[in-house]
């Protein structure tokens, strides 16, 4: 009985160093970071929603945290881009189709303080001990443009329920971030995946009246947010509204 129960322990640990080698390098090379869900959720399902070269690495690690919760590859969209009706683009880091509707999440990268109130046009990023200011669009606002893009693609879209999720990751500090708006939330990444499934659990059921158009609609958008052509214009776009393109120094 001994040796037998030696062998079951020999065999385990060598399987899950076979399971470690092998998901490290498949997680290397579709890009996905490696963690200790990764061991238990194969690469695979990741590759069905995202690839290395799209969005930033905190977007792509989201997807995995997702994953990992026990969200399904069907219900996680990643980098989604609509065109309006003038001829404008929107980019959308990440949408997750849930029971509550969907939720739309922005995810930001900053170091330092964030200061911000939620009916403001700008928020400030401050950093290097107060020697670095950087003012930016509020997210909030960023979000609510995408909602409204998600809302012109279908009737059944426009009445969706849909909630706001904003992510900062990276080395920051919420320091004084107020007045946030309603079916509005902020998270820091590490809190990111307990607030979208507290956004499930406080909202009833929504009413979908054809689930598969929701998951067409945003396919599809996931799908442009793919072509070179609409990505080179959606940069376009965002120096035509900064007015960067029309600075000459």
């Amino acid at each position: 009985m001994g040796y037998l129960i030696f062998g079951l322990i020999v065999l385990s640990v060598l399987i899950f160093i076979y399971r470690y080698y092998t998901v490290n390098a498949r997680c290397e090379e579709v890009g996905q970071e490696v963690t200790w869900h990764t061991f238990w959720h194969k690469p695979e399902l990741y590759e069905m929603i995202t690839t290395p070269e799209r969005g930033t690495p905190s977007e792509r690690h989201l997807v995995s945290c997702l994953l990992a919760s026990g969200f399904k590859p069907t219900a996680v969209y990643h980098d989604l881009m609509i065109e309006s009706d003038n001829g404008k683009t929107t980019q959308i880091d990440i949408v997750v189709a849930t029971d509550a509707g969907l939720i739309i999440i922005e995810v930001k990268d900053f170091a330092g303080w964030i200061f911000g109130k939620g009916n403001q046009e700008y928020w400030t990023q401050v950093s290097g001990y107060g020697r670095y200011k950087n003012r930016f669009y509020n997210p909030f606002k960023q979000n609510e443009g995408h909602i409204k893009a998600l809302r012109g693609l279908s009737p059944q879209m426009a009445t969706l329920p849909m909630y706001s999720l904003v992510v900062f990751a990276g080395d920051c500090e919420l320091k004084d971030v107020t007045f946030i708006p309603h079916d509005c939330y902020l998270a820091t990444f590490y809190r990111s995946v307990y607030a979208v499934y507290d956004i499930i659990e406080s909202h009833p059921l929504a009413r979908y009246t054809d689930r598969w158009e929701v998951a067409n609609l945003l396919k599809a958008a996931v799908d442009r947010g793919g072509n070179i052509y609409l990505q080179e214009q959606h940069v376009y776009d965002i120096h035509d509204m900064l007015g960067t393109n029309r600075r000459y120094e």
